[in-house]
């Protein structure tokens, strides 16, 4: 057991180490949520918050509203990164490297999920820091604070090992850029951006179902203070799904590359 955490620690610091030396994986994850965040804030916030019909209206009300989603967007900015790094192991050799040496197999993916793990929490502090700058106002009580913590983590964790296993999948670096590309999209597709009510039928049912509209809804009301309903047992149960999910895919996919 100590061998298998001195190595991951030892793969975590090199992942680390990885987002200093390629910095369009960097500003990826740190600089595009925000860019997302002043582009609706700035250019539509005004429009789209008057239509909001809240007590203040514009902007500001638009601001309370759209950050939660743009937090979640740092999390799905996580997960490209994520598949890119493994695919880039998995394609230039470096794995092949590890399979000469006495290391912790399991080192090699736990490295890359602890260290985007960590890198995530960097990116959405940053971006609720930025949010906070430019007006946003959290109302969250001490109990909803950890609340949100742990549901953040959660969903992060799940993420990131999903993103493992699309990285795992890939048959080159190009295509593992791309599979991520989805989960990025799907907030704009529910009820990150513009409440559902205004949607077709189709679309305003898709919106209501797919999972990150749950944990939208929780992350909103945790951090404004207000009733979440059934949201946070349901975004819980989609981080249970999705990481296990994402786990036992990545651990099928790694095994079979390592036998090879």
């Amino acid at each position: 057991m100590s061998y298998v955490l001195t190595d991951s620690a030892t793969m975590v610091r090199r992942n680390l180490t990885r987002m200093i030396r390629y910095p369009s994986l960097t500003f990826q994850l740190l600089i595009m949520p925000v860019v997302f965040l002043l582009l609706f804030v700035y250019v539509f916030g005004g429009t789209l918050g008057a239509g909001l019909g809240g007590p203040s209206g514009g902007r500001g009300e638009y601001l309370n509203y759209v950050t939660p989603t743009i937090i979640l967007m740092s999390i799905t900015a996580a997960v490209q990164g994520t598949s890119i790094s493994i695919a880039m192991d998995m394609t230039e050799g470096i794995v092949d490297r590890f399979r000469t040496m006495k290391i912790a197999r399991v080192s090699v993916l736990t490295g890359h999920v602890v260290g985007s793990l960590v890198q995530t929490v960097l990116a959405m502090t940053f971006v609720f820091g930025v949010a906070v700058a430019i007006g946003f106002r959290p109302q969250a009580s001490a109990l909803g604070w950890l609340a949100l913590a742990g549901l953040l983590i959660s969903m992060s964790f799940a993420m990131i090992w999903l993103s493992a296993a699309l990285g795992l999948a890939s048959k080159s670096v190009e295509s593992s850029s791309n599979v991520g590309l989805p989960l990025i999209l799907l907030p704009f597709f529910g009820n990150g951006f513009v409440p559902t009510d205004s949607m077709p039928t189709v679309l305003r049912w898709f919106a209501e179902y797919q999972p990150f509209t749950p944990f939208i809804d929780a992350l909103r009301g945790l951090l404004m203070g207000t009733p979440i309903g059934n949201s946070g047992y349901i975004a819980f149960t989609w981080c249970a799904v999705i990481g296990i999910g994402g786990y036992l895919w990545s651990k099928k996919l790694f095994n079979r590359e390592s036998t090879r």
